[in-house]
């Protein structure tokens, strides 16, 4: 197993306790164990069972209901778990389509991912379900191997920004403060897997870019492509401190699906699938550096 990231993590698991809720109820809805319809524990049943505060319990009902997992959320009574509303071939938010797509791909016996993004965070939460399908043997490939660029620290980004001070460097400190927090997570997802016989390989470079998309290829046959959209974050905290910042979604962002080979429906979209690989080669192979 190779695990090539350079900076150690910054507490045992590196996961925050609103992924740690967030992923065990997206795993519960995914496997079927929560129908939809379903109405989830009160937030004080799940702060008991999960030993978390409030904040954390609501920041998870939050980020599902953003995926399109959870409805009703904030109307003074425990949410539901939505009913699937999507067409096959509808763009779905990136939470939902790519946690869809990971687990096909897990299906192969050699899992190869790609992915440049701002940050981890969607990628994390994807992998929760096809992660937990290998620790159940449901799902058995032979190796996995990652490949994730992300912007660099040092790089002259032009969001996150305050909106009263482009200059100022607190945004870009924050950002690498949650692409460390989110790179960590993913290194100990992936090592979990090593336990259970897949061979692991991850590698975390950094790009001098500001990305305006999210780009995902998956076993080298398919593209996920999203658009960041720039909204206006007035509560972004950091170091004791909040910040109003020009900030970007991508959780919720719609992802477009292009595939190539016997799938694909005609021969351009196909190549839209190899220049995307291109790219990502050429960004990894030319200015990526390792990440820290």
């Amino acid at each position: 197993m190779v695990i090539a990231v350079t900076r150690k993590p910054t507490s045992a698991s590196g996961r925050r306790p609103r992924d740690v809720v967030a992923d065990t109820l997206r795993e519960r809805i995914r496997s079927g164990e929560l129908q939809p319809g379903t109405r989830l524990p009160t937030q004080r049943e799940l702060e008991a069972e999960f030993s978390v505060g409030r904040s954390a319990v609501r920041e998870a009902l939050s980020a599902l209901a953003q995926e399109g997992l959870l409805e009703h959320v904030g109307r003074g009574a425990s949410p539901t778990v939505a009913e699937p509303t999507h067409h096959a071939d509808a763009p779905r938010s990136a939470g939902v389509e790519l946690t869809d797509r990971l687990h096909a791909a897990f299906q192969s016996e050699t899992v190869v991912i790609d992915a440049f993004s701002l940050t981890t965070e969607t990628l994390n939460n994807a992998l929760a379900w096809p992660v937990r399908q290998v620790m159940d043997r449901q799902l058995t490939p032979r190796s996995v191997t990652a490949r994730v660029l992300i912007p660099s620290l040092g790089a002259r980004l032009a969001l996150p920004r305050l909106i009263d001070d482009p200059e100022d460097p607190k945004p870009r400190e924050r950002l690498h403060q949650i692409q460390t927090t989110y790179v960590n997570a993913l290194r100990n997802s992936l090592s979990s897997l090593s336990q259970f016989g897949t061979d692991v390989s991850l590698t975390v470079r950094a790009v001098p870019l500001t990305p305006t998309h999210k780009l995902y290829l998956l076993n080298r046959d398919e593209a996920l492509i999203g658009y960041y959209q720039v909204v206006k974050n007035e509560e972004a905290a950091f170091e004791g401190e909040q910040l109003a910042l020009y900030d970007v979604l991508g959780l919720t962002a719609k992802l477009f699906r292009s595939v190539r080979g016997p799938e694909a429906r005609d021969e351009q979209e196909a190549s839209f699938v190899e220049e995307s690989q291109e790219f990502f080669d050429s960004l990894w192979t030319t200015i990526a550096v390792p990440f820290g």
